[in-house]
């Protein structure tokens, strides 16, 4: 088969790698100018970053397996990881077991009782789905109480998912805590272990289209895909520009399409209204400033922002995790925001933005000054993240459309983990195995 594949993410290019694995030929579409998507990667003193900072947890198989499937392996390291907590104008140890029982925002009560719910979820290995038929706010407030709530869990979810927070199911909360703590020893002095790339995710993207390539494949890009051609009420192509100018229709025996579910109605406007209704999950944007510093900004690599007067919700910084000699000894850090599309700061010019920011940097680091920034770099992604609300698994919109031969798989149908590099390659390699008749077409937990 000949399969038309829109979107050069880490799915779309696991779905044309294992296509091309079983003997058929995918061509893949990407209108960026570069490969990944959400993971793709720009360049920093001599280095390749990601736009988004990326990292793999141990239970990120999926990943790991094709890394080494595509002879990667030797490039991939288990880093240790330093976590900080900012809460009440102090910046807290967060990083093993230990340091949670140490943790004097919370009663000693509560730390011990926070403890046991991280431990009871974790425990919890197949989500069960009483979870999701409750919010994450009022399965905390009943099972750990007002105070984890306020002080943990509550300014994080206003962080990530804003005026939202409050719809957010405890399934997806589930998977946060259970793929954090399997990267985890066992013990109080345990430390995490995070995975890297070495040289960026963007070698697994370019060993993918060399894969893809020499089983036949294509790989295009820039290339805008302007509609799938529907013809008695099956997908049988694609209309595509490619840089230049130059336009052609194409014949697929087979359409996928990765895009968000807010653009594909209008790749297919022949698609019914029964299942568009499915297409209109809400996406919190991503907005990123990275700066360059020519000195480091703090000890953490990962610091979770508790104090909801700081105008972004992280702050990651990846020298901190990788040696700062493969970015010519630049220090590297992501402060990392998640917005809706009508919220003021989504719209603020990059300079604007950045100083909003520059006081709350200083009160998380008194020391700092502007003169450590050496250079600025702005990122947005308009689809990051699904927002997921009670009883979401009912409305995920089928991987195989009402119309013949098209197929939708994206990151809203990613469930219940959150959305990511390795389980975007779980969910492509087998929508292409459910394409050719080797898998059942069902959601992945069915």
């Amino acid at each position: 088969m000949k399969i038309g594949i829109i979107g050069g993410g880490a799915l779309g290019l696991a779905a044309a790698y294992q296509l091309g694995k079983d003997g058929h030929q995918a061509a893949v579409f990407e209108r960026a100018a570069v490969l990944g998507g959400q993971a793709s990667t720009f360049d920093v003193g001599g280095g390749r970053l990601e736009r988004g900072y990326h990292h793999l947890f141990k239970s990120d198989t999926h990943m790991v397996d094709l890394i080494h499937e595509l002879g990667l392996g030797p490039k991939l390291a288990w880093i240790e990881s330093k976590v900080g907590f900012f809460y009440g104008g102090k910046i807290h140890q967060f990083t093993t077991p230990l340091d949670l029982l140490r943790f004097t925002p919370l009663s000693p009560y509560n730390r011990v009782k926070l403890g046991l719910m991280t431990l009871r979820l974790q425990r919890t290995k197949y989500w069960p789905r009483e979870l999701e038929r409750v919010t994450a706010e009022e399965w905390i407030r009943t099972h750990a109480g007002k105070q984890i709530f306020d002080v943990i869990w509550n300014p994080m979810l206003r962080g990530k998912f804003g005026e939202s927070a409050s719809q957010v199911s405890m399934a997806w909360l589930w998977g946060k805590i259970y793929l954090r703590t399997t990267s985890r020893d066992k013990g109080l002095r345990s430390r995490e272990r995070l995975g890297y790339p070495l040289g960026s995710f963007a070698e697994i993207f370019e060993a993918l289209e060399r894969e893809i390539r020499a089983m036949g494949g294509e790989v295009h890009y820039p290339s805008t895909v302007h509609r799938v051609t529907v013809r008695d009420g099956r997908a049988t192509g694609l209309d595509v520009q490619y840089p230049g100018g130059g336009r052609e229709s194409r014949d697929f025996d087979v359409v996928l399409s990765t895009t968000p579910s807010s653009i594909f109605p209008r790749l297919v406007p022949e698609l019914p209204e029964s299942y568009t209704r499915l297409l209109a999950p809400q996406y919190q944007a991503a907005v990123l400033i990275i700066m360059e510093l020519d000195r480091p900004f703090s000890w953490a690599y990962w610091m979770n922002i508790a104090d909801r007067s700081i105008p972004f919700v992280g702050l990651i910084e990846h020298t901190n995790f990788v040696d700062k000699e493969r970015y010519g000894g630049k220090h590297l850090v992501y402060l990392s925001n998640y917005l809706s599309r009508a919220s003021e700061m989504y719209s603020m010019p990059p300079d604007e933005l950045w100083r909003r920011y520059v006081p709350a940097l200083k009160k998380i680091n008194p020391a700092f000054d502007e003169s450590w920034v050496t250079n600025r770099h702005y990122h947005r992604e308009d689809a990051a993240q699904p927002i997921i609300g009670v009883d979401y698994s009912q409305r995920i919109p089928p991987l195989q459309t009402p119309l013949k031969d098209l197929w939708l798989a994206n990151t809203t149908q990613i469930y219940p983990e959150d959305r990511g590099t390795n389980y975007s390659v779980r969910l492509g390699r087998l929508v292409a195995k459910m394409i050719t008749g080797q898998a059942p077409v069902c959601m992945w937990w069915e």
